[in-house]
């Protein structure tokens, strides 16, 4: 027998479902499990799920204590009790569905996008990059947005002006591309609330789904900064 206790990050109610071993195989997701739960014994259960391949990061939620993917997350792979909490760091609008706009308005802030010169907006010849070139930043470019870095950050739960992992990796990723002409972007994060108020716990890193290192890319806009500017 299996406990599952599903928080309600609004109310802070606490519902139990005890769930029998038959009821699940090895390859039953804790998605799956809310699904089936929703479906058969309790309709009220609210969360938010998309693709459920770990591709749009809508399922996000704090699973025995860890920022995951319900989707992502195998049930037998958790132990006898499992608790799962909508994320942290964000409002909840109801059950485990998070309010993800304080993230998503810190995100837009560092400008997630190239800024071309003229003659890159209209070209009149193909812009290559080396693989190097490349390599700079492909990693960071795999961010799904899913919050979990955020809800994981120990500084975002204290400072309300950071910008979060998430917002500073995606700046480093577009500050990178030799493409990009936009020397403003990583400048503005230079303030004590931005990426100098990261102290390297690396939390966002360990979360993180599809294996980006936001804790590397603050330290490496730390780093550019520190030469100067763009990276």
């Amino acid at each position: 027998m299996m406990k599952v206790m599903v928080k309600d990050g609004k109310t802070l109610n606490v519902k139990t479902f005890d769930v029998k071993e038959e009821e699940i195989d090895d390859y039953t997701t804790v998605l799956e499990l809310l699904l089936k739960l929703r479906e058969e014994r309790d309709p009220s259960l609210v969360l938010r799920y998309s693709c459920r391949m770990a591709l749009c990061g809508s399922c996000g939620m704090v699973i025995n204590g860890k920022p995951r993917l319900a989707c992502l997350t195998k049930v037998k792979s958790l132990g006898e009790k499992i608790m799962v909490e909508p994320l942290r760091n964000l409002p909840t609008i109801r059950g485990l569905v998070p309010d993800l706009i304080p993230f998503f308005q810190k995100y837009r802030s560092v400008t997630p996008h190239l800024i071309g010169d003229e003659e890159q907006e209209r070209p009149t010849r193909a812009y290559t990059q080396t693989d190097n070139q490349v390599k700079r930043y492909l990693q960071f470019n795999y961010c799904i947005q899913c919050g979990l870095c955020y809800s994981a950050c120990p500084i975002v739960a204290t400072n309300e002006k950071f910008p979060g992992p998430a917002a500073i990796n995606v700046a480093y990723r577009y500050s990178a591309d030799s493409r990009d002409r936009n020397p403003q972007r990583v400048l503005k994060l230079d303030t004590p609330e931005g990426v100098w108020s990261c102290r390297v716990a690396g939390s966002c890193s360990f979360v993180c789904p599809k294996g980006v290192d936001p804790s590397l890319a603050i330290q490496l806009v730390k780093s550019s900064l520190l030469r100067g500017g763009k990276p």
